[in-house]
């Protein structure tokens, strides 16, 4: 593996890393075991609460964190055997006009008035939880990793109950000892607390918190201290089975209507206070919300995001190996298209400085082409090194076996097995300023053409005004991920950015200033293919709407024929040079409003000499908080010489979002996407009838607009409910 200067760099930041202290060590939270009942109301004046202590005195974040913060907040904590508990109380100093979204669990973080509680049971800086509630009661719940990232996909059991008047808004909360996961002794946990106002556009956290983080950076986390270690961790086993009914017709292929009942579920056992297995037996997705469609104008794979709840769980263990577009690991890869017959999986903390992932899937095969059956392995380590950082371990294999015949011809389109062996070095400084990776991963095949090597590193660091990242990446030909997500190999790359901001001292503007940004793409033997600059400017005001604007310069050498349409016409050759330059700008307003809105636009050459212009809208209007209307409209206008000519696109879609209850909720998804003819719209409701236990009610369709014909429609009702001991 060639050596590189970013290497040399993270070495010597392993001083950096290894002598930091944690930074609001001081701030301390005292926490004691209470006798009588705490009823979960929004009030709060159970006798219980009297003898607690207080957090308060909050800094301010946003928009300036040099100062205190100017609404006022109180947050008691308190325990008994089965729960702790939490009474968050909001003061304004202005009217009483909350913003809030919905009643939506997981609420988007920006457009709600909100209180978050980040926990480190581990104190480790790195892994935690994260409980919350916007000002009308909507639930927040997630896993923490990579010392900020939160993953909402994770639901557990709580309970919580808020109530909101002319001069503030209370939160109350109980979360079973059993619903999380904690080290048996450990009497200091991480803890920190953090409040969006809108109405102030103030956010504030309980220790202080440099502006260019979030709130939830766990190096700034302060100590929760227990009069007693909490209760040892008990039998956490639970038993999630559900039952669904479906109807589908794929009316393109002139089918019938089919009927299709399954059954299925999932099993989680403690297998220590700290870790966890998870069992899925015939899994079923058909609640999961639809993909977005997008104009397609890209020459490499485009990335979806993966939605499915058996894959997200502690998936920062299995997903976030390597870099976005160099994943050896991909979760999309398995069951689309053909069955899963089961998974499982041990994920969680071994201790507080090693982390495990372990991962095992089985496939059916599909008579129709040849797909064998299928078995999918992942391994996945971390070690905490120094104050915050790791290093992890990555082992995937994908076997395949039970061919329906043993031609070559198949075992070359289904290869027998297909593994990648990787290793990186995470680096997180204490204080959160400098940041970086460095990684390499191996390719195995039975081919010889895919037995390769892919190396990469970064280093990033943030202060108030300066940034600045460094990157390299090297791909090689004969480089395979078939379970991952690597849309381009055979290239090298070098890419960064450095960027400045302003402070003005009073005005409409908090903040404002350019970041340069710059990447080279070169083959193996360092000719150059591809080349990206470009400079933004961006403005944030004082009511948290933004402006950004943008100049660029683009170069590429096609490395493939390539229609810059996407619509099956004429291909640019391979070899063939392309130059353009363009400009646009975006902008989003500001979240307090009923109505929000916000556009990105994009003029400019394109490829043949030719020239494209992108307009793209999102409107918004919200009946607070039960009804929350979204629209949304992209128009792409491509102007080329013969055969191309001129082509239009637009992309079109609308979504109503009906929140009845915190309990109960209705979504309709509608798009229209012409470069693919398509029309799709998916329609769900759910009802959780108890905590964790849903009720699904969820309608798809899809048509061909031109000529119009139906392709497929299909209709399921499922019931999910959580056993628990």
């Amino acid at each position: 593996m060639k050596k590189t200067p970013v290497f040399s760099t993270l070495l010597l930041l392993l001083y950096i890393s290894a002598n930091g202290q944690k930074k609001n060590q001081d701030f301390r939270l005292e926490i004691r075991k209470v006798s009588s009942a705490i009823n979960i109301d929004g009030i709060g004046d159970d006798a219980a609460w009297k003898d607690t202590d207080v957090a308060k005195d909050f800094h301010m974040v946003l928009p300036m964190d040099t100062d205190p913060a100017n609404e006022q907040t109180e947050i008691r904590m308190a325990y008994d055997e089965k729960s702790f508990y939490l009474l968050a109380t909001f003061y304004h100093s202005g009217s009483a006009k909350y913003t809030v979204e919905s009643l939506r669990r997981d609420f988007s973080f920006g457009k709600n008035d909100n209180f978050l509680l980040f926990l480190d049971p581990f104190n480790n800086q790195t892994t935690g939880f994260s409980f919350g509630s916007n000002a009308y009661g909507a639930q927040w719940d997630g896993t923490m990793f990579n010392g900020s990232n939160i993953d909402l996909n994770w639901d557990s059991k709580w309970v919580s109950a808020s109530t909101h008047d002319e001069e503030k808004w209370v939160f109350e909360m109980a979360v079973p000892f059993k619903s999380i996961r904690y080290e048996e002794g450990v009497k200091e946990w991480g803890i920190n607390f953090s409040r969006l106002d809108l109405k102030s556009s103030e956010k504030s956290s309980w220790t202080p918190v440099p502006r260019q983080f979030p709130t939830s950076s766990m190096a700034y986390n302060g100590t929760l201290v227990w009069d007693e270690a909490p209760p040892k961790p008990r039998l956490n086993f639970s038993v999630i089975p559900y039952v669904l009914g479906e109807v589908t017709q794929n009316k393109a292929n002139n089918e019938e209507p089919e009927y299709n009942p399954k059954i299925g579920g999932d099993i989680k056992f403690s297998l220590t206070p700290s870790l966890n297995l998870d069992v899925t037996v015939n899994p079923d997705f058909s609640q999961v919300e639809v993909d977005r469609q997008i104009t397609n104008l890209d020459r490499f794979e485009l990335f979806f995001p993966e939605r499915r709840q058996f894959f997200l769980e502690n998936g920062d263990l299995f997903a976030n190996f390597g870099y976005p577009t160099i994943r050896p690991f991909f979760s999309r890869r398995i069951g689309l298209g053909v069955p899963i017959q089961a998974g499982a999986r041990i994920s969680g903390n071994i201790n507080d400085s090693w982390r495990v992932g372990l991962m095992d899937i089985q496939t059916g095969s599909i008579d129709e082409t040849g797909l064998p059956s299928q078995n999918f392995g992942v391994l996945s380590l971390q070690k905490k090194v120094f104050s915050r950082s790791s290093i992890g371990l990555m082992l995937i294999n994908k076997q395949s076996f039970n061919y329906l015949n043993e031609s070559d011809s198949l075992r070359t389109i289904y290869p027998e097995y297909n593994r990648n062996l990787g290793i990186e070095y995470n680096l997180a400084s204490s204080n959160n300023l400098w940041n970086g990776k460095a990684f390499v991963l191996k390719s195995f095949s039975p081919n010889d053409d895919a037995n390769g090597i892919t190396q990469a590193a970064h280093l990033e660091y943030r202060n108030r005004k300066w940034s600045w990242r460094i990157q390299e990446e090297w791909v090689s030909e004969d480089y395979s991920a078939e379970v991952g997500f690597v849309p381009r190999t055979g290239y090298v790359n070098f890419n960064g950015y450095l960027g400045h901001l302003f402070f003005p001292k009073n005005g409409k503007i908090v903040s404002h200033g350019p970041t340069l940004n710059s990447q080279f793409y070169f083959t193996q033997n360092f000719r150059r293919t591809d080349n990206l600059n470009y400079l933004v400017y961006q403005l944030d005001f004082r009511n948290r709407s933004s402006f950004e604007f943008f100049v660029s310069d683009d170069y590429v050498e096609l490395l493939f024929p390539f229609d810059p349409t996407q619509l099956g016409k004429q291909e640019l050759e391979t070899g063939t040079k392309h130059q353009w330059n363009a400009f646009g700008g975006t902008f989003s307003s500001k979240p307090q409003s009923l109505f929000t809105y916000g556009f990105d636009t994009r003029f400019g050459g394109y490829f043949a000499g030719g020239n494209r212009t992108s307009i793209s809208t999102d409107l918004g209007y919200r009946f607070q908080p039960y009804l929350s209307l979204n629209a949304s409209l992209n128009y792409n206008h491509i102007k080329l010489p013969a055969p191309w000519n001129t082509n239009e696109f637009w992309l079109i879609g609308s979504e109503v979002d009906i929140t009845f209850t915190n309990k109960l909720f209705f979504a309709t998804l509608f798009q229209y996407n012409e470069q693919s003819g398509n029309f799709n719209l998916n329609s769900r409701f759910q009802w959780r009838y108890a905590p964790a236990s849903d009720l699904f009610l969820v309608y798809t369709n899809n048509q061909i607009i031109d000529p119009f014909m139906p392709r497929d429609w299909s209709l399921t009702l499922k019931f999910t409910y959580w056993f628990n001991k």
